[in-house]
């Protein structure tokens, strides 16, 4: 199928589910326009088994487009400088311990604890997947989506500190986590010395890498925006910075998705405040939010009908069910064990490790990921129960998370 006939049936879908949300429905319009999708989905499904044939030319569709590759090496670096662009950085700056801690040693002790989980009960059941891809798992359902997450912090109204404090975490555990993920996968399949040296320099090149490269070329998109006052042309240095930064930092096997991140913050911060009029920043603030909000309707439209191509039985089912609350366990004891540890230096407010673990949504990233790894039946498990596990994160916990801040006591207060 052409391309510009997949992204005309993408944006038509997204638009038609966007204003059947906005107009009878009114939930977050993330969890909407899936909800809706998932439900086209589902009927298409059955109206296949009753010989209309409608689903076979979904799946056609649906198979003509690369998820994983248009969502991670296309899509994601467009949100991601979209969500950085509004981060506050001397907010991050207060919540930067908790944030780093949470951002690595949460997501590589998430992707152990779930990865035993995970390789027990699949093995309980009777699904034979190697424990190096139950770490793969581990992995890739370990971070919180910050596509997922700032969506729903624009409708749930959370005090300040602590969307700073949720956001900053799930832009920057989205990068360590790609990169987790990377190692374990060259190791997987056998690319990559099982060696605490070799591990360690990947993940400095990608990691810390990327984040001096993001700094490099945001430093040069920040002395080109403050030379020029014309907002088309400052716009379009902000997309070649997400573009072409993405790029080449794939091209240099530097962590993409961080590099932008920092990029963004950049930007968002001294690009804004010192190389831009009023005029230029409401332009690009007007511009990225559109960006922002289009791609976000149709990752979510993407999202829903992957049920069409996927392979489900009982015994994935089952295991999706009961690893959801385990995985919730996992980043209860990854979110409380810092925040308890840091208690004696600063103060939290009430509630904080409840909401933490409850507002850490799983999205598109996982989903992708797990497109993402070799055909066979590994591959087929994983994104199974990795499908079900996003589906109840967005629609139940997105879904709830509001209810579970305004239900909080103290939660007004600045300090988290």
């Amino acid at each position: 199928m052409k391309l510009f006939n997949i992204l005309a049936i993408l944006i038509t879908l997204s638009a038609v589910f966007s204003y059947i949300n906005h107009r009878f429905i009114r939930l977050p319009t993330t969890i909407g326009v899936m909800a809706i999708s998932l439900l086209a989905s589902l009927g298409l499904i059955a109206l296949g088994s009753l010989g209309f044939g409608l689903e076979e030319n979904a799946r056609i569709l649906l198979n003509s487009i690369d998820f994983d590759e248009t969502l991670l090496h296309g899509m994601l670096s467009f949100l991601l400088f979209a969500g950085a662009l509004h981060v506050n950085l001397v907010d991050l700056s207060r919540q930067k311990y908790i944030i780093s801690t949470l951002a690595t040693l949460g997501v590589i002790g998430s992707t152990f604890i779930i990865g035993f989980a995970s390789w027990w009960v699949l093995g309980w059941l009777g699904i034979n997947l190697p424990f190096i891809y139950c770490l793969l798992f581990g992995a890739l359902i370990s971070p919180t989506d910050p596509i997922a997450v700032m969506g729903i912090l624009k409708k749930a109204r959370v005090p300040a500190s602590l969307e700073t404090k949720i956001t900053g975490e799930s832009l920057f555990n989205d990068g360590v986590a790609v990169v987790v993920f990377l190692v374990i996968l060259e190791i997987a399949t056998g690319t990559q010395g099982v060696t605490v040296a070799s591990v360690a320099g990947l993940f400095i090149k990608e990691a810390l890498g990327g984040m001096v490269f993001g700094l490099l070329i945001g430093a040069i998109a920040y002395w080109m925006l403050k030379s020029v006052e014309n907002y088309q042309v400052e716009i379009l240095i902000t997309l070649a910075l997400v573009t072409g930064g993405f790029a080449l930092a794939d091209t240099l096997h530097l962590s993409g998705p961080i590099a932008i991140v920092v990029a963004g913050l950049l930007i968002g911060n001294h690009g804004r405040m010192l190389a831009m009029s009023d005029e230029v920043r409401d332009h690009l603030d007007k511009f990225w939010e559109l960006v922002d909000e289009i791609l976000n309707a149709v990752l979510f439209v993407m999202i829903g009908l992957e049920v069409l191509i996927l392979t489900f039985n009982r015994s994935y089912l089952l295991a999706g069910i009961i690893l959801i609350p385990l995985l919730l366990a996992a980043r209860f004891i990854c979110v409380g064990i810092p925040v308890v540890l840091l208690k004696p230096f600063r103060t939290f407010s009430p509630h904080v490790i409840k909401i933490l673990t409850w507002g850490g949504l799983r999205g598109g990233i996982s989903v992708a990921l797990a497109l993402s790894l070799p055909a066979g039946p590994n591959r087929e498990a994983i994104l199974a129960v990795t499908y079900i596990i996003v589906v109840f994160s967005i629609i139940v916990q997105g879904l709830t998370i509001g209810k579970l801040v305004k239900g909080g006591k103290g939660l007004r207060s600045d300090k988290i």
